[in-house]
């Protein structure tokens, strides 16, 4: 949450600086990076409250607590990147058609220093996105580098414009368009994950399996017939067939189920619960 109210206050100050660069330089490409920039603002408001939401513990009306609010959160602002790739995208062709003054050279230096904050910012925020594996930390990290992908573009077009002079001033408008497809694609790549958290899509194979390792290893269990594992929010869910001797009493399954659960839990802090069904072997 203090990663998403940092992306906000920086993008705040960097929106502003592209909208004035771009409005005094002459330049839609910048222009078009500061729109997407204040966009940004309001999808980190997004996620901080994704991110607050999913944080409440659980409640009578929400037995497995809130944690679907966080990939909400991220498909939300995964279509809102859409949307504004499609409306830039459009503005782009119209400027495109229109005459217009080649932009000012010192655009370069302001473009420059934003893609070295925006990819430190990147670089910071998805390391902390994948240490937790919040699926709306990861995509806000994105987002940064979408920002830094799109002032790249911008700098390359202003670049083309002012090297080549009269005919090419275009330049800068065709960088705002493939600007534009760039951040459609990343649109696209935030709101697949953000999608399979929602459907409870499975973790990668190898975190089911070091489940299974975990449970195996009590003492007493002869095999795990059935594991099935779901993502909420920062938490993991798991639930577990496992079978032990038939003659055993009931007192002696529930201390091994009990067990499998403890250990199941201390192989990987982020799950939360484990749910053990007793199957007579």
């Amino acid at each position: 949450m203090k990663l998403a109210l940092l992306g906000i206050v920086i993008n705040v100050f960097l929106a502003s600086i592209k909208l004035l660069s771009g409005y005094f330089g002459h330049s839609y490409a910048l222009i078009a990076d500061g729109i997407e920039s204040t966009l940004d603002i309001a999808g980190s408001f997004i996620i901080w409250g994704g991110l607050k939401l999913a944080a409440k513990p659980a409640d009578a009306d929400h037995p497995y607590g809130h944690g679907k609010a966080e990939p909400m959160a991220a498909i939300i602002v995964a279509f809102g990147v859409l949307v504004a790739a499609v409306g830039l995208a459009a503005q782009s062709v119209y400027q495109i058609l229109q005459p217009r003054p080649a932009p000012a050279p010192f655009t370069l230096i302001v473009l420059i220093v934003i893609v070295i904050i925006k990819e430190t910012l990147y670089r910071i925020v998805m390391w902390q996105g994948n240490k937790m594996q919040s699926t709306a930390i990861k995509t806000d990290a994105l987002h940064h580098r979408s920002d830094a992908i799109t002032s790249i573009a911008a700098f390359i077009g202003i670049s083309i414009a002012l090297i080549k002079g009269t005919g090419w001033e275009a330049a800068d408008n065709w960088a705002a368009l493939f600007a534009c497809a760039l951040i459609a694609y990343n649109g696209l790549r935030l709101i697949k994950p953000a999608i399979y958290e929602i459907m409870d899509t499975a973790p990668p194979k190898n975190f089911e399996n070091r489940v299974r390792e975990a449970a195996q290893s009590v003492e007493g269990v002869a095999n795990v017939e059935q594991c099935r594992i779901r993502k909420m929010g920062l938490e993991f869910y798991v639930d577990l067939h496992v079978w032990v001797d038939g003659r055993m009493s009931v007192l002696e399954g529930h201390n091994i189920a009990h067990s499998v659960k403890d250990a199941v839990r201390d192989s990987n802090p982020a799950i939360a619960d484990v749910l053990v069904h007793i199957e007579p072997h």
